[in-house]
This record gives C-alpha cells, structure tokens and sequence, in this order.
C-alpha cells in the first residue's frame, strides 16, 4: 500500500484574521492547530509566523522559535517553514529563520512572479484591523521575487544547515529555474516539488494544469517526491487528483478557508481529516512523520535549533 503525505499549512499570510475568526494568529494557537492536526492524521504542518497581537505577517525569529519549540514539545510533527519573507527584506534576511532554527523542511519559492491578491478586496466591507486593507490593496503591485541570485542564497544555506527544500512551482518556468540551479550544481537531489496552483499572478488551478506541471517535471527531473496546494475551493479536488497520481497533498487554512461549500472550517484538523478520508478512500495510507522522514531522506527534529 502506498504511502502518502498530508501537509496541513495553518495560517499563511495571504487570508487576514477578518476572513475567518478560525484563523490562528498568536503562537499557542499555531502550536494547538499542529497538536490537533496530528491528532487528525497529519504528516507535516507548514508555519508562517503572525504578530500575536494583530495578526500580521511577520518574520521574526523569535516568535518562530516560540511557534517551532512548542511544536516540537508536544508532536513529532515534521515542520516546513516559509522563507517567503517580505517584498523589502534581502534573500539573507528571508533565510534567517531557517539559518537560526535549521529546521527539517522549509519552503523553497523557484520563482519570481505577480502575487495578488486585491481582487478579494470587493468580498469585505469592514476589516478588523487597520492593516488588512492597505496590505490586501498593496498587492497590486507587488512582485514577489526570487531571483537566481536568492535562489543560491537559498540553497547554501539549506545545504549548510541540512534543511530538505520544498520547492514551491506556481508555474511552469520555475521548473527550467530549478533545472538551472540543479545544472550548477547549487541544488542536490532528492527533491521534493510542491506545484501550487490558484495564485493570481502563476498558474491556473485546473486538473490539465497540474498534470502538465507533473508531466514536465518528469521529462526534467526524473524521478522525484511531489505535492500540490491549490488556492480555495480547489484545494481538496486538486489533491485528490495529485494523490491518484501518485504525489502528495496539502491542506489548510493557508490555502482555504472552508471545510466545504459556504462552509467554514473551525480548524485545520478538520481539512486534515476530510484529506485522510479521501486518502483511504483511494486505497493509501497515511504516512507517519518517521515514515515521511525516511521517504524524503531528512536530517531528524533532534538535528533542530529549537
């Protein structure tokens, strides 16, 4: 029986706390959210950290070590965390967090592109925060960028601290980037791909879409691990196709709000559980956290600064 892995991504920084009062913002909730998550069935949990007091995205190491060590304290949860960082902050900067704490996995975007998310300004008439709704218009024109020049920032550093890539595809141009690097030498196999679908600004969340990106991919890499996160109401069809040919899939309130059709999710160990239900539907089983460190060859949470 083939294993498969589930993510579960708490909170990201694209919803804001206005959109769902489901969405944790402070540490204690993040750590309670994985607690629950692995409760579900969960493999990995995916962290971006907030300002425990708005709510905000941030980058600050020191929230991520308080978010990371109670993880740690009371899972044996596999965590991957975002070096997205800020449209202002150097590569050095965004890599900090996994400099710091050497994490097990982080994410690893292979790309620059359009990141937008204005459009769902029209959704909301009133936001909780102040804010939300200049970070939400700003997105207009924002570029996120992830130059070859950060990207082997981004290597060196994962390959000093022994910090396994999840490498972030939101369209098909970022798997010739990753070839490049790989090429020069910068990025090692095994690689663990992500292809994330559904951003404004990468490629549209479709079934022919993913298939082509997993198609590509192949005739680039060869072999290789993968998953897909898909923005909104395609985020459980997406992995359902990925899991029946033969990736991973990724859930959560980073990704989608909603449990269902106009249905809010009360946490991300309920996505969790409608994942592990599809999953042995389909006749897989659920990999354990060791049983996904020994498929993508990671380094252990003893190995962790924190």
């Amino acid at each position: 029986m083939r294993k498969v892995i589930i993510t579960a991504a708490l909170t990201g920084n694209i919803h804001t706390p206005s959109m769902s009062p489901y969405l944790p913002l402070t540490p204690q909730q993040l750590i309670d959210e994985a607690v629950r998550c692995e409760e579900a069935g969960v493999t990995i949990v995916h962290v971006h950290a907030r300002d425990p007091e708005e709510g905000k995205p941030t980058t600050k190491v020191e929230i991520y070590r308080e978010i990371l060590s109670g993880i740690k304290a009371k899972t044996n949860l596999i965590v991957t965390v975002t070096t997205g960082g800020t449209a202002t902050m150097t590569p050095e900067e965004r890599i900090a967090v996994v400099r710091e704490l050497k994490p097990e996995m982080a994410t690893f975007n292979a790309g620059s592109m359009n990141f937008a998310l204005y459009p769902v300004l029209g959704k909301y008439k009133e936001f909780k925060y102040d804010w939300e709704k200049e970070f939400l218009a700003s997105t207009e024109g924002f570029i996120f960028p992830n130059t070859f020049t950060s990207l082997k920032v981004f290597c060196h550093t994962m390959n000093e601290v022994q910090t396994q890539p999840e490498l972030e595809i939101y369209d098909v141009g970022h798997i010739t980037n990753l070839a490049q690097v790989m090429r020069e030498g910068y990025l090692k196999e095994p690689i663990y791909l992500q292809f994330v679908l559904g951003i404004l600004g990468g490629i549209p969340a479709t079934v022919d879409n993913l298939v082509f990106l997993t198609n590509t991919a192949k005739q680039t890499f060869g072999e290789f691990q993968w998953s897909v996160c898909a923005a909104g109401r395609h985020s459980f069809p997406l992995g359902v196709v990925n899991m029946i040919q033969g990736g991973n899939m990724r859930v959560g309130l980073e990704d989608n709000l909603y449990l269902g059709k106009g249905e809010l999710a009360k946490s991300n160990a309920e996505q969790v559980e409608k994942a592990v239900r599809f999953a042995r539907e389909l006749g897989l089983e659920v990999a354990s956290p060791d049983d996904a460190r020994e498929m993508l060859d990671l380094k252990g949470l003893d190995k962790c600064n924190f």
